[in-house]
């Protein structure tokens, strides 16, 4: 029997994760702008390069390190993934994916994504945290499109409930614990890169739309095709063309995510002890 191609690369860099580090963690932390740096704030025991899995896409976006890093917050095993890949840079869709699945071979029951994203709905305004409550991922390519891989999941997975209910409830009781002001929201991912026209926003805002990002939603359909749990924020790094007064830039976008890490990493951070505690 022929292996699958898709399949076949994901288990080559699991072998090659394998030869490098027996650690395994219990979530999966995909660390969007402004939060590059947030492996200085746990305990880290091992960083693994993607250069040196074989196989494994690199992102070419400038301030994504390019690494997973692994370590303890708290007591909790994490992998973060220090530096995503977007589909906008090349990459076909099964490779953009490729690390979210790679991490819950590692061993992650939870995925936890972050990202900056360009805020829709009026009285947004940047600096603003949007927890994920729904997502619509139909401007981008299914990563499960082609021959289903049924070692990672059935055929047709359910997405009534993308991102978890238990897990969103942890997330507003972290905020109001932390006086931190939280929106919720349905996120939209397009394909980038570049930033959205006012008549797309007007679309978008139509169909339901809280925020919009180039990133994040392929990736939580392939980690709920897997089976994992899912928990998402976004910083609201800027207001979408056509309500902001400013051109679009992405300047702009990471001078708002670094201004709002603190808080974002505290958000965070408390967040999955609050997660370890209930596990």
């Amino acid at each position: 029997m022929l292996m699958n191609p898709v399949y076949d690369k994901l288990m080559k860099c699991y072998a090659c994760f394998q030869e490098k580090t027996k650690f395994r963690p219990r979530v999966a932390l995909v660390l969007g702008s402004g939060l590059g740096d947030y492996a200085k704030d746990i305990r880290v025991v091992e960083t693994l390069d993607y250069h040196e899995i074989e196989g494994f896409p690199v992102s070419t976006v400038p301030g994504h390190k390019g690494r997973f890093i692994f370590g303890y917050v708290g007591d909790d095993p994490v992998v973060c993934m220090q530096g995503r890949v977007h589909y906008y840079e090349g990459y076909a869709m099964e490779d953009v994916v490729l690390p979210i699945r790679l991490m819950k071979l590692m061993g992650a029951e939870v995925l936890f994504l972050t990202n900056a994203a360009g805020g829709i709905r009026q009285g947004m305004q940047a600096g603003d945290f949007m927890l994920l409550t729904g997502q619509i991922a139909s401007f981008v390519p299914s990563p499960l499109i082609g021959t289903n891989i049924d070692e990672l999941g059935p055929r047709f997975p359910d997405m009534s409930q993308v991102y978890d209910r238990a897990l969103q409830k942890i997330v507003r009781k972290t905020a109001m614990q932390l006086d931190i002001p939280l929106q919720e929201g349905c996120y939209v991912q397009l394909t980038g890169p570049q930033y959205e026209t006012p008549q797309e926003i007007a679309m978008l805002r139509t169909l339901g739309a809280d925020a919009v990002g180039m990133s994040t939603a392929c990736e939580a359909v392939a980690a709920k095709h897997m089976g994992m749990r899912i928990v998402g924020i976004s910083c609201i790094s800027n207001l979408a063309c056509g309500i902001s007064p400013v051109p679009l830039s992405h300047k702009e976008v990471q001078e708002t995510a670094d201004r709002v890490a603190p808080q974002f990493k505290k958000l965070v951070t408390e967040t999955i002890l609050e997660i370890g505690r209930i596990q």
